[in-house]
């Protein structure tokens, strides 16, 4: 899950604890929220970072939320389309797990994985949410993370 950390950072979330992961507005992206259960890890990646790459670990605490922005019509992230009895945009609560004392880079990512095992390394990929296959989670954290 992909945040500029001019917005919202791994430390915002490490000091606030949880958060609800609102403004997305890509159905891809909302597709993979809907996915998301209770207890799934998610890798925070910070965008337009130098470098940028993945940062730490937050889990799903609570899927299936209606994203508050979507009805607020002083939020850039508004949609008159949608209403509270047919919400367009649902998204998760996610909790702070912990952060890397080191940036996993994009660079690296790129010298590991092609686009067919992770779509971040995939040219043109701007979704803020992607999913991850527990291969190569597990190898992201056992091979590439050094703790």
């Amino acid at each position: 899950m992909k945040s500029e950390p001019n917005v919202y950072s791994i430390t915002d979330l490490q000091r606030d604890r949880q958060t609800i992961w609102d403004g997305v507005r890509n159905y891809q992206a909302r597709n993979f929220l809907r996915q998301m259960n209770p207890g799934d890890l998610a890798f925070f990646y910070h965008s337009n970072s130098n470098p940028p790459g993945i940062v730490g670990l937050m889990r799903v605490i609570k899927n299936n939320i209606a994203d508050p922005t979507q009805f607020d019509a002083n939020s850039k992230y508004y949609d008159p389309k949608s209403t509270p009895d047919s919400p367009r945009w649902q998204t998760v609560i996610v909790e702070f797990k912990e952060v890397f004392p080191e940036v996993i880079s994009l660079e690296k990512l790129k010298q590991k994985f092609n686009d067919d095992e992770l779509l971040i390394v995939k040219k043109g990929n701007r979704l803020s949410v992607i999913p991850v296959s527990e291969t190569v989670a597990k190898n992201i954290l056992n091979r590439l993370f050094i703790k």
